[in-house]
C-alpha cells in the first residue's frame, strides 16, 4: 500500500496551522453518472464526473476552521489548519488519500510509512466501506476521525473501531425508524433493494431482525451491484413487478441507485411506495421532474438540517482568479457554467466545443447543489465535526495540571499534541453549538439519534420538493420517538397500505381473536392463514401466533376468544332419565311389597308353605332392598353417597342370592332326603338355612368394609374425559376391591343357576327349580352385558348403565321367581291345594 501512486491533495486549499486537520471529501464520482435519456458508458477512469455537493462540502469545513480561528474565546493563541483529499467514494482512492494523510507530503511514492504524521484528526470519510479503511489504516498511529455521513452500525463497534466518531446517527437507530413507521402504517409486507457494500449489508441484518420481533417480514430482498449491469437491474425490476409487496425500502447511495432508479422508471412502474434512507432521501440526483410518476410520494428519513449564517456568502466568494492552481474549482466553474479553460484541440472533428471560461461569470446567478444551502445537512454534519474536533482541543489545551485524563493525572504537552490524546477528550466532549444544539458522543462514538421525515412531492414547476412531514427522536424515549403529520403526505398513486395479497386472506388484514396465525408452508412468515383455535383454546388478542389453553375446569366459548366453566354432568332426579329410573325402582320396591303382602294374607295355602315361606319372606325384603339401592345412584355424588351406593348394592345383591341358593338346595335335598333312611333334611333345616344366608352375606359384609376402610369410594370431578363439560362420579377407590364385590355377586349367581339347572326336571308341581334356573338366566344375562356396557357408557350414562343392570336383575328375579306363584294364589286358586301340588 506504500507504493501507491498519486496526488490527492488540493492544491491551493493547503493551509499550515498550528494544528493539522485533515479532511476526506468524494469529490469525483466513481463513474460517469448516466443521464435520463437511459445511456450508461463506464467511466474511462476511476474518478469522473466532479461532485458539485461534495465540494460544498469541503468548503464547509474551510468556513468553520475560519469561524474557529476568527472565535478569540475558542483555542486562543491556536491556529487551524486543513489538508484536504478526494475520496473519490472507491476504497482504492479512500486508502491512498489517507496514505498521503499520514505521509504529510503532497506526493506518495514509495515512501515510507513510519513517518510521523503532522495531522491530528480526521473529517471524513463520507461512505461506510470506505470509513472502514481509513479507519482501520489510521488505528496504528491512533489517529481519530469524525465522519459526517458513514452510517453503518458496523463502525459503533469500538474493538475494532476505537478511533472512530461520527455526527450523524448510526444506521440501527435508522432502522428502528423505519420498523416504526411501517408499523404505524400497518404495512407488514414488504420488499428490500440495497447498494453492494457494507452500509446495505449490515442496514438489513438489523432491519430483518427487528422486521421478525414486529411480525414484519420481506418479501423480497436484491442487492443493486457496483459494477453497472443492465441485465442484472432487469432482473431485480421483474422480481418487483411480479411481488405483490407495493412497498419498498432502499438503502443506498445516491451515485449508486442512479442507475437503477432511472431504468426503473423507463420501465413505467407505478404503485410503489418507496422508504428512502438518509443516503438518498434528500439527494438532488432525483429531483428532476421525469423520475415524480414512478417515485412520487417516497418517504424517508434525512438526517436533521441545521441553518448556517455565513456560509453561502462564503461559497460564493470562490473564484478561479483567487486559486488560479486549484483544478477543482476550476471543474466547479466548467460544470456550472459549461464552460472549459483549456482551449479546444479537436478542429474539423464533429464533437460538442465548449466556450472558454471568462472568469466573469458570477456565481449569485448560477443554482445548483454547490450553492443550495437553504436545507444543509450534511454540510451541517461537517460543520459540527469540525467543531468538535477544535472544543476537544480547547478542553486540552486548558487541562489542569493534576487533573487531566492521562497517567498519573496529567494533561498533554500542548507544544506536541499526540492524536491519541486528543481521541481521549473527543470522546468526552459536550457542548452546545451557536444553533442551540447540544453535540456529544456516546461510548461508541454515535451522537443523539434524530432524524426529520421526508416525503417526495411535486413542485409548481413539476419538480420534486422534499417535504418535511415529521421527525425522530430517540431523546424523547421509547415510544414517544416518531411524530409524523399524515395529513401532509402525499402518497405514490394513493397507495398507502400493503400487505401479501392471498386466498385466504383477501378479507382481513390480521387474525381476529379466536383464531391464529399459521405460517403457508414454503412463503415467507408474513404469508399467513388464520386457523381457528381447537376446543378448549382461545385466543383474545388479534394476531395471535399461538392458542392459549384454558384451565382443567374452563373450555372456550364459541367464538372460542374467552374461557367458560365448564358445564357439570350427573345423574340427577331433575331430568327425564333421573326421573324413569327412579319411577322404575320405586315400582320395583311397591311391587316387591304389594307381592309380600300377598304372601303374607295367603301363608296358609299350600303353594306358599311348600316353598319356604320365611325364605320367600327374605327374598321379597332383599328384592325391595335391591330396588331401592338403585335410588341411591341418582343424584350429585357425595362421601356418603358414594360409600353407601356400591356397599349398599353389594350386600342387599348377596342376600338376595343367598336366599335363592339357599331355596335352590332346599328343593334338592328335599327330593334327595325322600329314599328309606335317607336323612339329609335335617342338615338343611331352618335353622342351617338362616346360618347359610348369614354366612354368605357375612362375606360380603366383610369384604364391603374392607373396602370402606382401606381405599373407600369418593367423589369425583372428571375433567379429562371430557372437554366441554366435567363428570361428577364416584370414584371406586379400589377396583380391585369393587370387581371382588361383582366376582362373588357372580359366583353366587353362577352357582345358584348350576343347582337350579339340575332340578329341573324334579316334579313342577311342587318345586320352583325351573323358575330359578330362568331367573338366575336372565340375572347372569344381565350381569354379562353389564361389563362392556358400564367401561364403553360416558358420563352419566355409565350410572345408568348400572342402575338398569340392577333394576333389570331384581325385576328378573321377582317375576320368574314370585309372579308365578302370585298369578295361583290370586287367578287359579283351584290349584293351590296340596292334592294338586302333590299330583307328581
Amino acid at each position: 500500500a506504500c507504493t501507491l501512486q498519486g496526488n490527492f491533495e488540493l492544491p491551493g486549499l493547503l493551509e499550515d496551522g498550528d494544528v493539522i486537520i485533515g479532511g476526506l471529501f468524494p469529490m469525483h464520482y466513481r463513474v460517469v453518472v448516466p443521464e435520463l435519456n437511459y445511456t450508461y458508458k463506464p467511466a474511462a477512469s476511476a474518478c469522473q464526473g466532479f461532485d458539485s455537493r461534495s465540494f460544498r462540502w469541503a468548503q464547509t469545513m474551510r468556513f468553520a476552521i475560519k469561524e474557529i480561528n476568527e472565535n478569540p474565546s475558542l483555542l486562543p493563541n491556536i491556529t487551524l489548519g486543513y489538508k484536504i483529499y478526494d475520496s473519490c467514494t472507491t476504497h482504492v482512492a479512500a486508502l491512498r488519500a489517507t496514505l498521503s494523510v499520514l505521509n504529510g507530503r503532497k506526493e506518495v511514492s514509495s515512501m515510507m510509512c513510519s513517518g510521523a504524521s503532522p495531522v491530528k484528526a480526521i473529517i471524513g470519510d463520507s461512505g461506510s466501506s470506505q470509513s472502514i479503511i481509513v479507519s482501520r489504516t489510521l488505528q496504528p498511529f491512533k489517529i481519530p476521525m469524525i465522519s459526517y455521513i458513514a452510517t453503518c452500525s458496523c463502525l459503533s463497534n469500538r474493538n475494532e473501531y476505537p478511533n472512530f466518531f461520527r455526527t450523524v446517527p448510526n444506521d440501527n437507530y435508522q432502522v428502528k425508524a423505519i420498523v416504526q413507521l411501517v408499523k404505524h402504517f400497518g404495512w407488514t409486507w414488504v420488499g428490500a433493494v440495497s447498494e453492494e457494500g457494507d452500509y446495505g449489508r449490515y442496514a438489513f441484518q438489523a432491519l430483518i431482525e427487528e422486521f421478525k420481533k414486529n411480525g414484519i417480514c420481506l418479501a423480497y430482498y436484491e442487492v443493486i451491484p457496483k459494477v453497472y449491469s443492465r441485465k442484472r437491474i432487469l432482473e431485480i425490476l421483474d422480481i418487483m413487478k411480479k411481488s405483490s409487496a407495493k412497498v419498498v425500502i432502499s438503502f443506498a447511495g445516491g451515485g449508486d441507485l442512479y442507475p437503477f432508479v432511472t431504468e426503473y422508471v423507463r420501465q413505467n412502474i407505478t404503485g410503489i411506495q418507496w422508504i428512502a434512507s438518509e443516503a438518498w432521501i434528500t439527494d438532488s440526483l432525483f429531483s428532476s421532474r421525469e423520475f415524480y410518476p414512478s417515485l412520487g410520494g417516497t418517504i424517508g428519513f434525512a438526517i436533521r438540517k441545521g441553518e448556517i449564517p455565513g456560509l453561502k456568502d462564503f461559497l460564493l466568494k470562490v473564484h478561479p482568479s483567487l486559486y488560479p492552481d486549484n483544478a477543482l474549482v476550476k471543474e466547479l466553474w466548467s460544470t456550472m457554467f459549461g464552460c472549459t479553460f483549456q482551449p479546444s484541440n479537436t478542429t474539423g472533428q464533429s464533437v460538442r466545443v465548449l466556450p472558454l471560461c471568462t472568469g466573469h461569470e458570477s456565481l449569485k446567478e448560477k443554482y445548483n447543489e454547490y450553492t443550495d444551502v437553504a436545507s444543509p445537512r450534511i454540510s451541517y454534519n461537517v460543520y459540527k465535526a469540525v467543531y468538535a474536533v477544535a472544543h476537544s482541543l480547547h478542553n486540552l489545551i486548558n487541562c489542569e495540571l493534576e487533573k487531566g485524563p492521562f497517567d498519573n493525572f496529567t494533561c498533554a504537552d500542548i507544544s506536541n499534541i499526540k492524536p491519541f490524546q486528543l481521541q481521549q477528550y473527543i470522546q468526552k466532549v459536550s457542548f452546545t453549538n451557536s444553533l442551540g444544539e447540544k453535540i456529544s458522543f456516546d461510548v461508541n462514538g454515535d451522537p443523539i439519534a434524530s432524524y426529520d421525515i421526508m416525503n417526495w412531492q411535486r413542485r409548481a414547476d413539476g419538480n420534486i420538493w422534499f417535504a418535511t412531514v415529521g421527525l425522530y427522536d430517540a431523546s424523547e424515549g421509547v415510544g414517544n420517538e416518531l411524530v409524523i403529520h399524515e395529513e401532509a403526505i402525499i402518497w405514490n398513486s394513493n397507495q398507502t397500505k400493503a400487505r401479501c395479497k392471498q386466498p385466504l386472506l383477501s378479507s382481513f388484514e390480521s387474525c381476529p381473536p379466536g383464531t391464529r396465525k399459521a405460517v403457508q408452508k414454503g412463503k415467507p412468515v408474513c404469508c399467513f392463514d388464520c386457523i381457528p383455535c381447537a376446543d378448549g383454546e382461545i385466543s383474545n388478542q388479534t394476531d395471535s401466533i399461538d392458542c392459549v389453553k384454558c384451565s382443567l375446569e374452563h373450555r372456550s366459548n364459541e367464538q372460542k376468544d374467552g374461557c367458560i366453566l365448564k358445564d357439570i354432568e350427573f345423574l340427577s332426579f331433575a331430568e327425564i332419565m333421573g326421573i324413569l329410573l327412579a319411577i322404575f325402582s320405586l315400582i320395583g320396591a311397591c311391587l316387591t311389597a304389594a307381592i309380600a303382602i300377598v304372601f303374607f294374607l295367603y301363608r296358609d295355602t299350600p303353594i306358599v308353605r311348600a316353598n319356604n315361606s320365611e325364605l320367600s319372606f327374605l327374598l321379597l325384603f332383599s328384592l325391595a332392598l335391591c330396588f331401592l339401592c338403585a335410588l341411591t345412584f341418582i343424584g350429585q355424588p357425595s362421601e356418603w353417597s358414594c360409600m353407601l351406593r356400591h356397599t349398599a348394592f353389594g350386600i342387599t345383591f348377596v342376600l338376595c342370592i343367598s336366599c335363592v341358593l339357599g331355596k335352590t338346595i332346599v328343593v334338592l335335598m328335599a327330593f334327595r332326603s325322600t329314599l328309606p333312611g335317607n336323612n339329609m333334611m335335617k342338615w338343611f333345616g331352618p335353622a342351617q338355612q338362616r346360618l347359610s344366608v348369614f354366612a354368605f352375606t357375612f362375606i360380603q359384609a366383610l369384604i364391603c368394609t374392607l373396602w370402606l376402610t382401606l381405599s373407600p369410594p369418593f367423589p369425583n370431578k372428571n375433567i379429562r374425559s371430557y372437554k366441554d363439560r366435567i363428570i361428577l362420579e364416584c370414584d371406586l377407590g379400589s377396583a380391585a376391591a369393587f370387581y371382588a364385590v361383582l366376582g362373588y355377586i357372580g359366583f353366587l349367581a353362577a352357582m345358584c343357576f348350576v343347582l337350579a339347572f339340575l332340578a329341573r326336571k324334579l316334579p313342577d308341581n311342587f318345586n320352583e327349580a325351573k323358575y330359578i334356573t330362568f331367573s338366575m338366566l336372565i340375572f347372569c344375562a344381565v350381569w354379562i352385558t353389564f361389563i362392556p356396557a358400564y367401561i364403553s357408557s360416558p358420563g352419566k350414562y355409565t350410572v345408568a348403565v348400572e342402575i338398569f343392570a340392577i333394576l333389570a336383575s331384581s325385576f328378573g328375579l321377582l317375576f320368574c321367581i314370585f309372579v308365578p306363584k302370585c298369578y295361583i294364589i290370586l287367578l287359579k286358586p283351584e290349584k293351590n291345594t296340596k292334592k294338586h301340588l302333590m299330583g307328581k
